[in-house]
Parts: C-alpha cells; sequence; structure tokens
C-alpha cells in the first residue's frame, strides 16, 4: 500500500487571515498516494465564492485573492475550481486585472486553470440579495419567525436588476471563461489515478462557517469541513491523506453572532490594530479576541488535523500576558461540547488559561530554538490541549517568516 503523501511546501507561503464571521481555523488538505517524486501538482479551490478572501505573501507581492486558488502563482501547477464554488464572473477576472497589476506571479493565469463544468454561476442580483438577508439578520433579535416570514411576504422590495445590462456584460465574460471549463470530475480523476503528483485543495472559509457544523444561521452555503473535499470535488474519500489546520494565535470574528472570548477592549483593539484584522473584500474590522481551544478543539473533532499550523504569533509579542480560553461554562457548570443552538453559545461563561508574555520580537526568529521560552510554552500549550502537533509557526507575512518544526 502506498504511503500518504505529506505536504511539503504547501504552507510555505503566510496565511495572515481567512475571512469569514468566524475566522481560525482553516483547513488545508493533502490528496494522491505518492511514491515517486511528484510532477505538475494540483490546487484545488472545493467551495465558496467571491464573498470571501484571504491575503497571499510571495517574495515581497501581496495579492487579495477571492475566487481563484492560492497555487495559481505556481506556474509550474495546474489550478482547479471544483464544483463546490460558486463563481461571479465579473469578479473573477476584475480580480485577475487587480492582481495582475501587482506584480509578474499572475501572468498567463488562464492557461492553467480548469473550471469544472457542475460549478454555479451567481449573477449581481444575487450578491443583492445576499445584502438584503444579511441585513435583515442583523434584525433580527430574537424574532427569526417573523423576519423569515417577512422576508418571502417582501420578495425584496429594494432590490433592482438592469437585466439587459447584466446578459450584455455576461456574454463577453462567457467567451472568456468558455476554453477553461472542464469536466471537473473526471479532470479530479486522472489528476488522482495519472502520473504521481501533490495535490493541495485549499477551503475558502472557516470550520464555523459550515453550514452543518456552523454557527447557524451566520454560516455559508457549503460545506468548510473536511467532507467538502468530497462533495466540492468529486474526490473519493479514501484519497484524503492529511488535514492541517490553519489557526491563528488568536481568534476572529467578522460580522454579528456569538464570539465567547471577544475582547471588546484595549486588548481586543491592539488584537486588531498589530493584526491588520480588516475584511480582504469588506475592508470591514474584525472582532478579536483570545485564542478559543473550545473552538478549535470542537474543529478538531468534526476535521481530525494530522497537523496544526499555527499564524501570527508575532500578534502577541507585546502582551505581559495571554489568556486562552479552555473551558466553557453553562448556569455555572463546565460542558464538554461545542454548543450548536445559538441561544445556549450566547450563554456561555468562558475559562481562561492565564499564560506569561515574552514582551519581544518574534519576527526574525527562523527556528522554533529561535523563539522565546514563553512562546514556545504558548505553542505547547495548544498542543497538549488539543493533542495536535503544531507543525508550522508563523512570525510574520513572508516566506521565510513561516517556522517548520517537523
Amino acid at each position: 500500500m502506498r504511503a500518504r503523501a505529506p505536504i511539503l511546501r504547501a504552507v510555505s507561503c503566510w496565511f495572515p487571515e481567512v475571512i469569514g464571521p468566524w475566522a481560525p481555523p482553516c483547513w488545508l488538505w493533502a490528496l494522491k498516494p505518492a511514491w515517486a517524486p511528484p510532477r505538475s501538482p494540483v490546487f484545488g479551490r472545493l467551495e465558496g465564492g467571491n464573498n470571501a478572501g484571504h491575503t497571499v505573501v510571495a517574495g515581497l507581492v501581496e495579492y487579495n485573492f477571492h475566487l481563484l486558488p492560492s497555487g495559481v502563482l505556481n506556474r509550474h501547477a495546474t489550478s482547479f475550481l471544483g464544483n463546490g464554488v460558486v463563481i461571479h464572473l465579473p469578479g473573477l477576472f476584475e480580480e485577475a486585472e487587480k492582481n495582475l497589476e501587482k506584480g509578474p506571479g499572475l501572468e498567463g493565469w488562464e492557461s492553467r486553470m480548469v473550471i469544472s463544468d457542475r460549478a454555479h454561476i451567481v449573477f449581481d442580483f444575487h450578491q443583492a440579495v445576499d445584502g438584503i438577508q444579511e441585513q435583515q439578520r442583523q434584525q433580527q433579535d430574537g424574532k427569526k419567525f417573523k423576519v423569515l416570514a417577512q422576508q418571502y411576504k417582501a420578495t425584496y422590495p429594494a432590490l433592482t436588476i438592469d437585466t439587459e445590462a447584466e446578459l450584455q456584460q455576461l456574454k463577453v465574460y462567457a467567451e472568456r471563461i468558455r476554453p477553461l471549463v472542464k469536466d471537473g470530475v473526471y479532470f479530479m480523476h486522472q489528476a488522482l489515478h495519472g502520473p504521481p503528483k501533490k495535490i493541495l485543495v485549499e477551503g475558502a472559509n472557516a470550520a464555523l462557517l459550515d453550514i452543518d457544523f456552523g454557527t447557524y444561521p451566520f454560516v455559508t452555503s457549503s460545506n468548510c469541513t473536511v467532507g467538502g473535499v468530497c462533495t466540492g470535488l468529486g474526490v473519493p474519500p479514501c484519497h484524503i491523506g492529511k488535514v492541517y489546520g490553519v489557526v491563528k494565535a488568536y481568534t476572529t470574528r467578522v460580522g454579528v453572532g456569538t464570539f465567547p472570548t471577544e475582547q471588546d477592549n484595549e486588548i481586543g483593539e491592539l488584537l486588531q490594530l498589530r493584526g491588520q484584522e480588516f475584511g480582504v473584500t469588506t475592508g470591514r474590522k474584525r472582532r478579536c479576541g483570545w485564542l478559543d481551544l473550545m473552538l478549535v478543539r470542537y474543529a478538531h473533532m468534526v476535521n481530525g488535523f494530522s497537523a496544526l499550523a499555527l499564524t501570527k504569533l508575532d500578534i502577541l509579542d507585546t502582551f505581559p500576558e495571554i489568556k486562552v480560553g479552555v473551558e466553557y461554562r453553562l448556569e455555572g457548570k463546565p460542558i464538554a461540547y461545542f454548543p450548536a443552538n445559538q441561544e445556549l453559545l450566547n450563554k456561555v461563561s468562558v475559562g481562561y488559561e492565564t499564560l506569561p508574555g515574552w514582551q519581544c520580537s518574534t519576527e526574525q526568529a527562523r527556528s522554533f530554538a529561535d523563539l522565546p521560552p514563553q512562546a514556545q510554552s504558548y505553542v505547547h500549550f495548544i498542543e497538549h490541549y488539543l493533542g495536535v502537533p503544531v507543525k508550522w509557526v508563523g512570525v510574520g507575512k513572508f516566506r521565510e517568516s513561516i517556522i517548520k518544526i517537523f
């Protein structure tokens, strides 16, 4: 039986942010048993749309991606948008054009891009409706049934559509995208059974946005957890290899929704300022708080991490002490689970473990031994609590700022 292929260079770029109501963790999956040197790697995007985004730093250039997979910067790889992705055509090409202006890394992207013929297209009016629904969700305030009924009665009176203008625009984009579209299931089958290669699967959103396992109703419409690899790309479960969780050294959230470890105070403001916590898509400030290990452990239950990539450790450099959420309590009693019910989640209180800070810069650290003892202890505390090893630690936004531990 062939051994699973580990990701060797997959996370050697920086993952400064994962956009969504609850940022950490996001996921990387390594697919395809490998028994020979890899050829022509494949980077697959399995779900989501251009309402989420992330930043990738390559060399000295900082790219903002929404629909394009991170691997599109690799000129020797094929990037694949799977059937689980919802594609806004104007957004796709506008994104490519904006990033082309930043540097040469994206040149020729269309020649190394494949789009599943089962992927869905979203139009401008879908996005407008989504905006209206988001406003209505924020106004619910415990009146979910009435708000839902009103949505159907009102049928979006604020919505306007210039049908002819949008159709003319789409005809132009249709001709550009036509050469990229292939049968996605057959494409992935060939990638898995052809010449040996590494396949990296990228999730667009974090686990707490998963439609089944996230903080409903503040979720996306797809499965962001590991099962989405199968449903979003047409990959059989037997081909899933390593599962790497990407988690910040603290916790962030965009928009409304429960956030047990949020620090709505000077601590939260400092995390937001030092971490430059602004949404790539919306520009909104992210709400910030201490690392919530109850949340991460729940994500581990659903995904089964092989290892973690702990990013943005350097953001904690100035804190004299650092708190970590390690326990949820309901009515004063500890609970061992992550509540699915938002009303219960709103009522939890958090038990914290206080760890000493290191109060010095970690940005020049290039090995685990270079980190201050207190920073090393922080990483070990996370590992011990979760029972999952930390494989990478990020102390900056450049490739060389990723410390590989093993």
